[in-house]
Formats: structure tokens, sequence, C-alpha cells
């Protein structure tokens, strides 16, 4: 059985607390004069939508220019497109984050492919839910910096009223509104923009739908390998977005899961190295060690480094790490043997494959990359000039 993920009651940051100055109630329907035309690959639900924050053309068009501004730092010099860029599937190449005044972060920015599906969001925070409450974070945290905003609200709003284009975004996306530039307009606009986002025209959906030459033998292979109780990838990374953390209009249930897949073990009990300890730095439990959410697996290939610290390069070092039941660190101060860990996941464990069975698995999870989406239109930055 695995342990549900729990209601914690505790431990808001002061960036929760502003968040909840812009709650969202999310349910599983939305009226029917709010209807959105979503643009879904077959076989996909509808995403969930917060009742405040309907779905319209013109708030995911709004956002989108935000989505790609600058002026949305401190600085000037960054914006959300910084650390999620389209080509690499919204993720970014650094290994770790690093922010508008180049504070390094302690963790890699996340895919921001299908967020529209997750139901928690970030590596390991159970209390972040939304897109609306997230986006103030990179706005406006501190402890790391990364558009750089905390005490410069008013600067930024009038920074972008100063824009002209916006003049006619705003209005179009809140039309009737006295102000409609405000920071509660902004976010929603953004995550109205990033459920936008959406992957699932790879080779493989091609497959899946009635192609079977749109991927190789080897993936082949591969998809059996993946789906098998050998490896048990698919615990972890199952259904359509391959991740067990999942949630869409029509669901019976919300599915939140995090796991301790022994990337480390740096004091024989399980430890994870600071700050990066999972669930555990939001719980303070010492069975949420090393707890992190198991991201979508589609586009993964071009979203190199992995694990949530960029701590492994390729996807066949993940294989090595898996095929291991855990990650061994031989020198330094995370050295430790992931596979001894006494917390890790049932599902971790050593699993006996081959060279050629290595190569069909990441042959199967090259199929998963969506190369339209990485060059769609709708998502590109509008801020560029035209050629």
């Amino acid at each position: 059985m695995k342990r549900p993920v729990r209601p914690w009651l505790w431990g808001f940051a002061p960036l929760l607390v502003l968040a909840a100055m812009h709650k969202v109630t999310s349910i599983n329907a939305q009226p029917p004069a709010a209807r959105y035309r979503w643009n879904l690959p077959q076989g996909f639900p509808e995403p969930v939508v917060p009742a405040d924050n309907p779905m319209t053309d013109a708030k995911v068009e709004l956002g989108r220019h935000l989505f790609y501004d600058t002026r949305l730092s401190g600085n000037g010099t960054f914006s959300c497109a910084s650390c999620h860029v389209q080509s690499r599937a919204f993720a970014d190449a650094l290994p770790r984050g690093v922010g508008s005044t180049g504070e390094v972060h302690p963790r890699g920015s996340m895919s921001l492919a299908n967020v529209a599906y997750s139901p928690a969001l970030t590596w390991a925070n159970p209390l972040m839910t939304t897109l609306e409450k997230q986006a103030l974070v990179p706005m406006f945290g501190e402890d790391p910096v990364e558009l750089g905003l905390s005490g410069d609200e008013v600067g930024m709003l009038q920074r972008v009223r100063k824009e002209p284009r916006y003049a006619t975004l705003f209005a179009a996306a809140y039309p009737g509104a006295s102000d409609a530039v405000s920071l509660d307009h902004i976010v929603k606009a953004i995550a109205s923009f990033q459920r936008t986002l959406i992957s699932g025209r790879s080779p493989y959906d091609t497959y899946k739908n009635g192609r079977s030459t749109a991927i190789t033998a080897s993936a082949r292979r591969g998809e059996e390998l993946f789906f098998s109780e050998k490896t048990e990838c698919f615990h972890c990374h199952g259904g359509f977005n391959f991740t067990g953390t999942v949630n869409y209009v029509g669901k019976g249930f919300v599915e939140v899961e995090f796991h301790n897949t022994a990337l480390y073990n740096i004091d024989g009990q399980g430890g994870y190295p600071a700050p990066n300890t999972g669930v555990h730095s939001v719980t303070h439990s010492d069975e949420d060690m090393g707890r992190f959410k198991a991201p979508s697996l589609r586009n993964i290939a071009v979203t190199a480094p992995y694990m949530h610290d960029g701590s492994v390069a390729t996807l066949e070092d993940v294989l090595e790490h898996y095929d291991a039941g855990g990650r061994t660190v031989k020198t330094g101060p995370n050295a430790g043997i992931g596979a001894d860990s006494p917390l890790k996941s049932e599902f971790i464990k050593p699993m006996g494959l081959t060279a050629q069975e290595k190569r069909d698995l990441v042959a199967f999870l090259r199929s998963l990359t969506d190369s339209t989406f990485l060059r769609d239109p709708r998502f590109t930055n509008p801020w560029r000039p035209v050629r």
C-alpha cells in the first residue's frame, strides 16, 4: 500500500499567507457560459480549472505576453520563460535554477508540459495546489530569489501599465474591470496560459492511436519493460501523463504521490542533504525524508539533467540508478549507499537489466518527445520581432 499524502495544517511560509490572499477554489466543472475550447490530444481529458479563473482566449493571450515579459522581474532581466524554455518542454538546461540576481537555487526548474493536470505543484510541496498560488512564489520569493519582485509590486504594476500593448490585452481579458491591471489579474492570466501547455502528440501517442510503425521495435520492447513488474516504472509514472500525481475533469479522486527513490543516503538512515529533503522540508516528519513528486516523463529526453537537483546527467545514468536499486555516492559530503536506505520506495529495487534492455527503455523514453509541442507557435515569445 502506498502511503497517502496527509493534509498538513502547519508550516505555512509567509509566501503561502500571501497566496491565501489570492485563494482559488477548484471544481471539476465550469458553467456552460464559461467553457473554453480546448485543443486536446486524442484521448486526453479536460483539465480542472478554478471557478474564479475560467479560461478565455483573451486571458490566455495576455498570459502568454506576461510569461515572456521581463518587466515581471525586479531588475528587468528575467521572465518566467527564462527558466522554462519551450524547446526544452518548458524546463531548463541548468541542473539547478538561477534567478534574476544570479542566485543558484537548490532545485531544477520543472517542465510545465501538462502542468494543468497536476494537483500538487513543484517538486515536494503538497500545499502548493494551484497555478495561481504558485505564480506568486517566483515573483515574490526571497529564499531563493527568482524574479525578485519582493517589495516591488507597485513598481511592477507601473511598468506593465506603461507598455502600450497591455492596454488592449488587459481590457480584452478582463472586460468591465475598473482597473484591469492588478496582481490578481496577472497571476490568473499567467496560470491560464500555463494550462494550455498540453503535450500529447509524440511518436508514442501516434503508435498508441493505431500507427504501428510510429516507433521502433526497440521502443516497443522498451514499452513492454516499462510496464512490467521487472522494472515497476509504471507504478510511479503511469497513466496518460506518465506520473502518479494527476487530476482532471470527471476524475473520481485526486491522486498526489511523493516517493523516496534512494538517490541519497547520507547518514545510513535514508537522509537527504539539506535543504533538499523533499516533503520533509514542509512537514518535518521523518518518514517524509527524501520524498519528491515523480514528474511526468513526457518529453523527458529534452529535459536533462535529471532529478530534483540535476545530479543525474543522462537518461542512461537514470537507468543505472534505478537498475541498482538506488544510487551510490562514493565520496564527498553526500556519500552513501542509496540502495540501503530504509526510507526508499518499495518499487525501488535492483532490476538486473541487460545492456539491450537499457537501450530499449531509453528508446521508449525518447519516443515520448512531442516535437510539435516544442515549437508550437501558440506558445512562443510574442515580444520577438516578426522576421
